[in-house]
């Protein structure tokens, strides 16, 4: 885990498990100050961070970043210098890595890997995050289920998801009271067709078909900061 320094800001700010997780997909035109992306992209690297380049597909943005590392501050620092370059953020999320209340006894590698991920893992290209949220509607409340009944479903929903071991790597971020979705969903997988095939399997799941919203996704492709800003700004 990358050490946290003091920051111009004052003394940094940092959750007491975990990493700070930020998703910034922004718009981009042809006015784009490239070098002062690979300059804040390298500096945040340089500090230990992780930065997850990502050139997004369809309308909602071009550039994706996804920057994970202990304190917000210097996240909050990374997002100025991307607008100071010219990079308009439309969209973003905020959350924290996170094991869940369900994963007790989980073995200690399996732990480490879920409050500090190797991002992005290779040979996973393909990216796709979404939000979501667990309903709270009438008899479809997730919250008035005792822990046991919601341990049983969300053991049968990760169940789906280990049948994609080696296609998929999800990520999941936890964000409940810091953004306005309960969770972070990002997923990077082998091929495009991995990550519809993973989102539409696991809503059979009647922990997603019965109690899960989602937000808006977004979807592109992984690579470095210069491949990327090449196919946004040829």
């Amino acid at each position: 885990m990358p050490a946290a320094e003091t920051t111009e800001s004052g003394s940094p700010l940092l959750p007491s498990v975990g990493l700070a997780v930020l998703h910034l997909f922004c718009q981009v035109g042809p006015d784009l100050e490239q070098d002062v992306v690979h300059k804040a992209v390298a500096s945040m690297e340089a500090d230990g961070y992780q930065v997850v380049p990502v050139a997004l597909l369809g309308h909602k943005a071009d550039l994706g970043l996804m920057v994970l590392g202990p304190d917000l501050w210097r996240l909050r620092q990374f997002q100025s210098a991307v607008q100071q370059a010219g990079a308009e953020p439309v969209a973003s999320y905020v959350s924290l890595t996170e094991v869940s209340e369900y994963a007790a006894g989980l073995p200690e590698e399996l732990r480490q890997a879920r409050l500090f991920p190797q991002l992005p893992p290779e040979g996973k290209t393909a990216f796709c995050f979404y939000p979501m949220s667990k309903r709270r509607d009438g008899e479809a409340n997730w919250y008035r289920l005792d822990f046991d009944r919601r341990k049983e479903l969300m053991l049968g929903h990760g169940k789906v998801g280990r049948t994609f071991a080696g296609r998929i790597l999800q990520v999941i971020t936890g964000s409940t009271g810091l953004d306005d979705f309960e969770w972070g969903v990002t997923l990077f997988g082998v091929h495009p067709d991995d990550l519809k095939q993973c989102v539409y399997d696991m809503r059979f799941d009647e922990g997603s078909a019965v109690y899960a919203e989602f937000g808006p996704f977004y979807t592109g492709m992984v690579a470095d900061i210069g491949t990327v800003l090449a196919a946004l700004i040829p």
